[in-house]
């Protein structure tokens, strides 16, 4: 059986990014006769707020974007994350790394603009004396890494690209790599829908699954909704929250036009419907074949 999910942070309430994203999951696992769970990702514990939970919850149910079974936090999760980090340490996969941000920045060869600085590997063969741990960082030792997407096709990275990476911080917290990968595995999913911002660091919880010997769920990264300028949106651009009055009875109306970004021509007939009637006629004749490949640069947020 399918087994999708819909994992928002708490930080702030729903935008039409997101609500995209649940839509595309809620399809996917549905169209397939399968489950959706709701995973609510917290482990920003200084970002996140019951205020934003709640009122996530409300909204997708506002939406008729209902999931199955029991809400999983990542909070919950701290002790399947310390057995799949020692896991990982026994088998020599991490180091302790002393490096700050600033440091990997000035030791760059050259700028990054806009993108996520490579770690040159300074603590790669040990600590440097004096230094302490900051951070416990993942070897990538330069693997070429590729899944199947199914949107973007075979898609393979050399993870040289970013370097070794962080899966836990020196003050304990696990890092979201590694975290939600054994989220998925701890829920069973086998399934994993996105946005395209999250394409890059696919490879990387690749390579966490590779290493823990679990198999790969499918994946699936869908075009992004943009601001006027191709940027992404933030979590207070084109909010959907339900304490927003801008939405109030228009839930339909925005719906439909998420299942319009994804590429699905909503029959005249539809125009009125309510939400459960989209999503039962969405889900009937939905295909992944469907979704547009245009960058997501090039696609427009809603009205």
């Amino acid at each position: 059986m399918v087994i999708g999910r819909f994992a928002p942070s708490p930080t702030g309430p729903l935008h039409t990014g997101s609500l995209v994203a649940a839509v595309g999951s809620w399809l996917m696992a549905k169209s397939a006769a399968g489950q959706w769970l709701l995973r609510i990702d917290d482990l920003d514990r200084e970002r996140c707020r019951q205020q934003y939970e709640d009122d996530i919850l409300r909204t997708l149910e506002r939406f008729g974007l209902l999931w199955d079974g029991p809400i999983s936090r990542q909070s919950e999760h701290t002790v399947a994350y310390a057995e799949a980090f020692e896991q990982l340490r026994a088998a020599g996969h991490l180091y302790p790394c002393g490096c700050s941000r600033a440091e990997i920045a000035r030791a760059a060869s050259a700028p990054h603009p806009g993108e996520e600085i490579p770690y040159p590997g300074t603590c790669r063969n040990g600590l440097p004396a004096g230094r302490t741990p900051r951070a416990w960082r993942l070897r990538t030792n330069g693997r070429m890494i590729c899944f199947d997407d199914l949107r973007h096709g075979r898609v393979c990275t050399e993870l040289e690209r970013s370097g070794d990476f962080v899966v836990r911080r020196a003050e304990g917290y696990f890092a979201y790599q590694l975290a939600v990968v054994v989220d998925d595995r701890l829920t069973g999913v086998n399934q994993v829908v996105r946005g395209d911002d999250l394409l890059d660091s696919t490879p990387r919880q690749v390579l966490i699954h590779q290493l823990l010997g679990w198999l790969l769920p499918q994946y699936c990264h869908l075009p992004l909704v943009t601001g006027p300028n191709g940027s992404k949106l933030s979590k207070r651009d084109n909010t959907v929250s339900i304490a927003d009055g801008r939405i109030a009875g228009k839930e339909a109306e925005l719906l439909a036009w998420c299942l319009t970004f994804l590429g699905m021509s909503v029959p005249v007939h539809l125009r009125g419907a309510d939400s459960a009637e989209l999503l039962s006629w969405a889900r009937e004749i939905f295909s992944p074949d469907q979704l547009p490949q245009t960058s997501a640069s090039s696609r427009s947020a809603a009205p």
